[in-house]
């Protein structure tokens, strides 16, 4: 996953000129409310999303009605994956967890410019294995390491994907990614606060020791960083103001 020096999309960054320029004027800036519905499981996906900030959540319900996040995506990624492998919808829904900012486009236009560019296809292929390689992680994580080191890791990654060190996290959000009652939540939030880490208060989290919370993470947060740089290349780069990111920069 990119360091957050820009407000930018991965995906977006990776692309040609001429398949930006196909994208651009379909694109267009949309706000990422928290609790936003981007799609729902077994309905027609028509929207697919590029986040710039925020973080929105893959979440499977059962019949039962219980809920669990298997998946999240920020800045690194987009909504709507579906739509790249060929299907039109999703037994699982997509809604915004951390609010922030977003490019939109139509679906069944996207799917066309997959079809048409090669280059574009891959990308997104690629993503869809970075993707699917960040669940299986998350899988293995969730069952191999301790309640704080997993929740360091989702802050890292949170943060990452955020202008700021300062952003909006419910206690709900937590314990659903973490899989764990809010009560867990509150005691693991209280002793990284206590010991100077974060500052957590009526769900906003202040990271004031990146450094510290990266060294109590699992090795999760570092294998799935570089598993994104292998797949889809290191991107950190100085701001860039050609007309290519022009629409980019003006959702921020």
């Amino acid at each position: 996953m990119p360091k957050r020096n820009q407000r930018t999309n991965r995906l977006l960054s990776l692309l040609s000129d001429d398949d930006y320029e196909r994208l651009r004027s379909h694109l267009s800036p949309v706000v990422f409310d928290y609790r936003k519905s981007l799609y729902e499981a077994s309905r027609l996906i028509e929207r697919v999303y590029f986040p710039v900030d925020g973080v929105a959540s893959l979440v499977v319900t059962t019949a039962e009605g219980a809920s669990a996040e298997v998946g999240t995506i920020g800045s690194e990624g987009m909504v709507g994956l579906p739509i790249c492998l060929g299907d039109r919808d999703s037994p699982s829904s997509v809604y915004v967890q951390v609010p922030g900012k977003a490019l939109e486009m139509d679906a069944r236009l996207f799917r066309g410019e997959l079809d048409r560019s090669p280059t574009l296809n891959l990308i997104m292929l690629r993503y869809a294995h970075a993707f699917f390689n960040q669940v299986a992680q998350s899988a293995a994580c969730a069952h191999l390491h301790r309640v704080e080191q997993r929740c360091c890791r989702w802050l890292l990654m949170t943060r990452e994907r955020m202008p700021s060190a300062d952003f909006l996290l419910t206690q709900e959000f937590l314990g659903m990614m973490l899989g764990v009652r809010r009560t867990t939540v509150t005691d693991v939030m209280g002793g990284l606060q206590k010991a100077g880490l974060i500052r957590y208060r009526r769900g906003h989290v202040t990271i004031l020791d990146h450094e510290a919370l990266q060294q109590r993470a699992c090795e999760c947060y570092e294998i799935s960083k570089l598993e994104f740089d292998r797949l889809l290349g290191d991107t950190t780069v100085a701001p860039r103001t050609d007309k290519k990111h022009r629409l980019i920069s003006e959702v921020g």
